[in-house]
């Protein structure tokens, strides 16, 4: 049996939460930038990698660590 680690889990979630809303707080300021194109791919980059850092704490937290006999 395993238990859940629901502190890493509820970390992920937040994190995932904020990469998504920095993208679109970033989508919001690319038409008033002077490279939007550029502007919109460092924040895909950034959004990308946070997302995908929650996403792994969210799977790592479900699986959880070994109960002790």
């Amino acid at each position: 049996m395993r238990r859940k680690n629901l502190r890493v889990v509820t970390v992920g979630v937040v994190l995932f939460v904020l990469a998504i809303a920095f993208f679109l707080l970033m989508l919001s300021l690319a038409p008033r930038s002077n490279d939007p194109v550029e502007l919109l791919r460092v924040a895909g980059t950034v959004s990308g990698v946070v997302g995908g850092l929650a996403i792994a704490m969210i799977v790592m937290g479900q699986i959880g660590t070994k109960l002790r006999a």
